[in-house]
């Protein structure tokens, strides 16, 4: 069967570096780092006393308060940047055929201070069980789609996607494939986190997965650096609005760029360390590339994975070498956790949209936070340390992996 084409026609994002997707994209290509002593519980006592928080958000601002208390944070998350990616796209107001308008939301946790905050209620009262009659709607992670779909009365296809800080990109390629097998003419989609959180935190620190550079938590975050000490953790949300090329031409929609492929890929290796040769990575890549019926020369950017830990960023720059060979040094490579942190679930779509507007904007953002050298890594590679770089970016390729090997690659070009 002829396979349909697959545009980007809404953007939402609230992150760490800017609560819209102008702000965002401006804190990306200003070098603006998101991480600050945590605020929203006293962390003086945990080995990482930092995250990439969000900044400035009052959830009535967007959702009534009475609403906004059956939600968790990452519903209330998912909730915002949804309604900025809709709104943008104006997929609403075209009185579109809401029975083939789905939604597919990652999230890596879902509703983890709802589970912490219940628990603690729990210990601190008499053993008698009084839980909240929301604790559950509020925790489980297929909730966040289910509201979007209630608010908006979309009726298409709706589920989660739950791949640890792969889960939004598997969200996006679930979505790009149902829309071009036909099976529905926009999907909004996208992943949401809140898990700075004691429970977060803490459980992150007992993998010895974070950076502990308290003195400096804005420099903490330096993916590729030789001293590189773990990631940092951040919180937040993305959308998009995925739509059949023809649907939106018909409605004289904007469209950002297409999505031209995607892969997925597993290292069958370790629960939390990649293959160190890169093999799931690399396999990844190709997948991508051969979805989308491209070379590795047809691409101009790399948004990697780059988390910034001692392993993970050495494993995923052998795979990009082995894939792209001597077109490796053609290309721009950053990764923008640098500034962001790492928003786990919603991760992957904060990235797409780095990627989607690199392509509209030909800029391709930073990484930030290089200090020192790692011989271990090839000094040919153009990593855009510490400064933005114009280039003519037609094609972008955004990395995303998980706990669990899970590994995904999403690609998207400009629109011809």
């Amino acid at each position: 069967m002829e396979l349909k084409r697959v545009v980007v026609t809404g953007l939402g994002a609230l992150t760490p570096i800017g609560n819209t997707v102008e702000e965002y994209w401006n804190g990306l290509i200003s070098g603006k780092s998101g991480a600050a002593p945590i605020k929203q519980f006293d962390a003086s006592k945990f080995k990482t006393q930092f995250a990439c928080e969000i900044k400035d958000f009052n959830v009535e601002d967007f959702i009534d308060r009475k609403e906004a208390r059956k939600l968790d944070q990452f519903s209330q998350y998912a909730m915002v940047s949804s309604s900025e990616a809709m709104a943008d796209s104006k997929l609403m107001e075209s009185d579109p055929n809401k029975d083939r308008i789905g939604v597919i939301w990652g999230s890596g946790i879902g509703g983890l201070k709802s589970l912490q905050d219940e628990h603690e209620n729990f210990l601190d009262g008499d053993g008698t069980p009084k839980f909240n009659p929301f604790f559950i709607p509020k925790m489980i992670v297929d909730i966040a789609a289910g509201h979007i779909a209630i608010k908006y009365g979309l009726r298409g296809p709706n589920f989660a996607t739950v791949s640890a800080c792969a889960s939004s990109s598997n969200a996006i390629i679930d979505a790009y494939n149902l829309i071009r097998l036909g099976k529905a003419d926009a999907i909004v989609s996208g992943g949401s986190e809140a898990a700075v959180t004691i429970m977060g935190v803490g459980g992150f620190n007992g993998l010895r997965a974070l950076s502990m550079r308290n003195d400096s938590p804005e420099t903490a975050s330096r993916p590729f650096d030789k001293d590189r000490d773990g990631f940092v953790l951040g919180e937040g949300a993305g959308a998009l609005i995925l739509e059949e090329y023809e649907h939106a031409v018909a409605r004289g929609a904007k469209i950002y760029a297409e999505v031209a492929g995607g892969g997925m890929s597993c290292d069958a290796h370790h629960i939390t360390a990649p293959h160190p040769e890169g093999l799931g990575a690399r396999n990844v890549m190709i997948e991508a590339l051969k979805d989308a019926e491209l070379t590795p020369e047809d691409v101009d950017y790399i948004n990697v994975h780059g988390t910034s830990t001692p392993l993970g960023d050495i494993s995923e720059t052998k795979a990009i070498k082995d894939v792209f060979g001597e077109n490796a040094y053609n290309l721009n490579i950053s990764s923008t956790k640098s500034m962001t942190g790492h928003l786990l679930g919603a991760a992957g779509v904060i990235e797409a949209i780095a990627c989607i507007l690199s392509i509209k904007n030909d800029i391709v953002p930073p990484t930030i936070n290089h200090f020192t050298d790692d011989p271990e890594f090839d000094s040919k590679l153009n990593f855009t340390f510490n400064k933005a770089q114009e280039r003519k970016v037609n094609v972008a390729l955004s990395n995303t992996f998980g706990f669990g090997g899970h590994n995904t690659s999403t690609i998207f070009k400009k629109l011809k």
